[in-house]
This record gives C-alpha cells, sequence and structure tokens, in this order.
C-alpha cells in the first residue's frame, strides 16, 4: 500500500537540494517526534551516504538500486521499500521521476 498523506507533522519549508537538484527532499518531524523526509529524485545514477539507518518508500515512479558491498540491481515501485544499514551507501538508478518517503531509524 502507497502512502498517500501523513497528518500532523511540522514541515521544514527549506529544501535539501542534492546533486545539483536532481534529489529534492523535505524534513518533516512527526508529532511523537519521529523525523522522515519526502521528496523527488530525477533521471540520474547516484550515490547517497546514510549516516542513520533508512528505509526508502516509494510513493510515484520507480528505482533501481544497489546496496553498498552488493553487485546486484533491484527494482522497487509504488508501495515498495527498501533498507539501508546506518554509515553505509547506496547506488540509485532512475529513468522516470522517483517520489520517496525517507524513513529514518
Amino acid at each position: 500500500m502507497t502512502t498517500a498523506s501523513i497528518p500532523n507533522v511540522t514541515l521544514t519549508t527549506q529544501a535539501n537540494v542534492y546533486f545539483d537538484g536532481k534529489c529534492v527532499s523535505h524534513g518533516f518531524t512527526l508529532a511523537d517526534g519521529t523525523k522522515k523526509s519526502v521528496g523527488v529524485v530525477l533521471p540520474a545514477t547516484l550515490t547517497f551516504n546514510t549516516g542513520a539507518a533508512e528505509i526508502m518508500e516509494c510513493v510515484g515512479g520507480a528505482c533501481e538500486y544497489k546496496l553498498a558491498g552488493s553487485d546486484e540491481w533491484k527494482k522497487s515501485g509504488p508501495g515498495e521499500k527498501f533498507s539501508i544499514p546506518a554509515n553505509s551507501s547506496f547506488e540509485i538508478r532512475v529513468t522516470e521521476p522517483y517520489h520517496y518517503i525517507c524513513h529514518f531509524g
């Protein structure tokens, strides 16, 4: 099931812009203090580094991703999630805009 909306949040209005605008996201905080971000990755192949563990949830479009230490590209589409360990990295390959929610934890 794809998450369509998230109620009762405090939104950071200034966007995080990465890779010369190929990834743009906004951070927000839930009432319980949980931090997340929502954004879009435009067509590109990019490498992201993680501090905290992350779960990427696709809410539109699609991507292929490859976790650090793996040679296997996997697909992720609407309603699907993939997890990245803390202090790691992943590559993402996007051919159409990939809309996501990033769950930190």
